[in-house]
């Protein structure tokens, strides 16, 4: 398959090729041919390389925004200065050559004024390969040499005027293309962006429905009963209203503390008339399943050997600490707040 690049490569050479033939069908005898050919060839070996030099690798070129620009694999490369300071001398050097070159007669000959437009088409090629001052400094030095070899009208009826709109366009051709990728661009960070959130928000229904499950799969019977029973529950009945409200308790603060080991010992625990408390305050974000497994069998160990009538389990944003267990005495005993402390327990991270 013909590629863009290939398309205008080719059109550019044969446009270059054309220009240069023209230089050399004199139709009137010149003074200092050998001049003119020398000119000509510097012109399309100048020519030919800014079309075709392409170093790689090369670095990407971004805008203020961190926005790729369209070059490299997107777009035409960045033009050394080497060739740059070559075209440059080429815009300077040709003009001046060439009106030498075919005499005072012929100045305004086709075979005379093909340069108002080879250069022009060089400064195109200088302009597209992202040097924008380099491609208006030879247009500058394009017209100062041709406006002092034939005059300002002949210059700009001849070609002159041809060239300064071709560079003109090739820059505000150049100016959409980099809006157009930076546009592409930043639509497909949004893309990715709305990728990333509504998968978050089917991690988090899915969480949400296995949540409103096990609630439902806790607290359904009892609510069942109560709403039978009009709210009259005898003692046994009331105990498991008060567990399956902390069990419901422990699901929204503290979901990743729970495995069925851990609200085993949970329920154990209410059951036998402890106080318990679960806070997930932050600490385990980033660890993987088996890490938090391990945690998790940790914390249901401690659980099953505590006696303490108050439990409060916390994660930690320590470093070294994942989660913390307090056993304190009841409040009748009439013991300090450091005395009432029995179980003292640090899960370290794995």
């Amino acid at each position: 398959m013909i590629s863009v690049r290939t398309v205008l490569v080719t059109l550019g050479i044969a446009f270059t090729a054309y220009l240069a033939a023209r230089g050399l069908l004199w139709t009137d005898p010149v003074p200092y041919p050998y001049v003119i050919v020398v000119a000509l060839s510097l012109y399309l070996v100048t020519t030919w390389l800014c079309i075709f030099w392409d170093p790689r690798p090369q670095t990407p070129v971004v805008d203020e925004d961190g926005m790729l620009l369209t070059i490299g694999s997107h777009g035409p490369r960045i033009l050394p200065v080497w060739a740059c300071v070559l075209a440059l001398t080429v815009a300077v050097l040709v003009p001046s050559s060439i009106a030498i070159g075919v005499g005072p007669e012929s100045r305004d000959a086709p075979f005379g004024t093909w340069y108002l437009g080879g250069i022009g088409v060089l400064m195109t090629i200088v302009m597209v390969r992202r040097r924008p001052w380099v491609a208006w400094a030879g247009i500058v030095a394009l017209a100062v040499a041709s406006i002092a070899w034939m005059g300002p009208i002949d210059a700009l009826l001849l070609g002159l005027l041809g060239s300064i709109v071709w560079v003109a366009v090739a820059q505000l051709l150049l100016m959409s293309m980099d809006r157009a990728a930076r546009d592409t661009a930043r639509l497909a960070q949004l893309q990715r962006a709305a990728s990333a959130w509504q998968a978050s928000q089917a991690v988090r229904q899915r969480e949400r429905r296995v949540q409103v499950q096990r609630a439902l799969a806790v607290a359904g019977p009892i609510l069942t009963r109560t709403v039978a029973t009009g709210g009259l529950l005898d003692e046994r009945e009331k105990l498991e209203a008060r567990i399956a409200e902390g069990a419901l308790r422990d699901e929204m603060r503290g979901p990743r503390l729970l495995n069925d080991d851990v609200r085993t010992e949970l329920d154990a625990a209410r059951r036998r008339g402890a106080t318990v408390t679960v806070l997930d305050e932050g600490g385990l974000d980033g660890l993987d399943d088996a890490s938090l497994a391990l945690i998790q069998a940790q914390l249901a160990e401690t659980l099953k050997a505590s006696t303490s009538e108050r439990l409060y389990i916390r994660t930690s944003p320590d470093e070294r600490v994942a989660v913390t267990v307090v056993g304190r005495s009841a409040s009748e005993l009439g013991l300090s707040d450091e005395d009432a402390v029995e179980l003292w327990r640090e899960i370290p991270h794995p």
